[in-house]
């Protein structure tokens, strides 16, 4: 890939024309796909297009649905949203027989029918850490997802001081794993090798730690891989936060990473809040900090940990 965008990735770009043709059908969902998986992981569509090597120009007639892409440039675009071709297709289950028999028993069951196959595919294969999913140690590990600002630092701490857990910050860990920071790592190596580094923290806490309170970042969810292994190992607890709650405690930490480039940095976080919302929903708790002010907060969320620890 080359280190420079293409000059066209420096032109903001313009939604299409009302008047112009149709769109194919196909492509208006691919582009949703595109934005959608970009919004996830938190990228903006510059970043995409760098890593991709192909204009921003092109990328936003690819996610408005009005680019007939090539084969090769679908193909570098995945790569740099880190998914497969085939989901950037739509179709991840075409890969062998056995995904088809699965795909065809799991279609048109409902949320709570797949949450229960899900845990129970967890327990059947297990979480590679030498730890049992679904062990009485899952229910004394508690893990804080959520985006930034929503309070999972300063929460967790609190909340592992009053229960006599310890406190684990993944990402400082992962810094230490890397010898780097996070912005290095993703610089450096980049996002996949970012994931590793992560799954290796994660994996060794939940080694170490029987009772532990993990901050987590808040772009897990987005490695399928990784957030399997913390909802197989850990309690989950949703952190909510309005948006402008999330930008403002964000901003007061002098942190605005990933928005820091964009001149739309609120609707960038709420379109990354939209993407992972789906996912952090799968907690065994949410918890919404925006109700309440910090005391309240701790007191709060204190009194619903203890009543899923069933201590007093």
């Amino acid at each position: 890939m080359n280190d420079v965008a293409p000059p066209d990735a420096l032109r903001p770009a313009a939604a299409p024309e009302a008047d112009e043709a149709p769109r194919h059908p196909f492509l208006v969902a691919l582009g949703e796909r595109v934005r959608t998986l970009r919004s996830r992981r938190g990228m903006t569509r510059k970043a995409v297009a760098v890593a991709a090597d192909v204009s921003e120009r092109h990328l936003a007639n690819l996610e408005y649905g009005t680019g007939n892409a090539s084969i090769l440039v679908l193909l570098q675009v995945a790569q740099a949203l880190q998914c497969s071709l085939s989901e950037l297709l739509g179709d991840v289950t075409t890969s062998s027989p056995e995904w088809l028999l699965i795909r065809e028993l799991l279609e048109h069951r409902n949320e709570a029918d797949l949450r229960r196959v899900r845990v129970a595919i967890g327990g059947l294969l297990g979480g590679g850490t030498g730890v049992e999913p679904g062990s009485a140690g899952r229910h004394a590990r508690i893990a804080l997802i959520g985006l930034r600002g929503a309070g999972k630092s300063t929460l967790g701490q609190r909340l592992a001081d009053d229960l006599g857990y310890a406190f684990i910050e993944l990402s400082r860990e992962i810094e230490k794993f890397a010898g780097c920071t996070i912005n290095e790592i993703h610089a450096l190596y980049g996002t996949p090798a970012y994931r590793r580094y992560e799954r290796r923290a994660l994996e060794e806490a939940i080694q170490i730690y029987p009772e532990v309170v993990i901050a987590t970042p808040g772009g897990l969810v987005s490695d399928a891989a990784n957030f399997n292994l913390l909802l197989s190992h850990c309690t989950t607890i949703w952190l909510q936060a309005d948006p402008a709650d999330h930008m403002g405690r964000v901003a007061a930490q002098g942190d605005m990473r990933p928005m820091a480039a964009s001149r739309e940095a609120m609707e960038d976080l709420k379109r990354i809040l939209a993407g992972r919302s789906a996912f952090y929903s799968k907690a065994d708790l949410h918890f919404n900090t925006s109700a309440y002010g910090l005391e309240d907060a701790f007191d709060a969320l204190r009194t619903q940990v203890r009543e899923v620890l069933g201590v007093g």
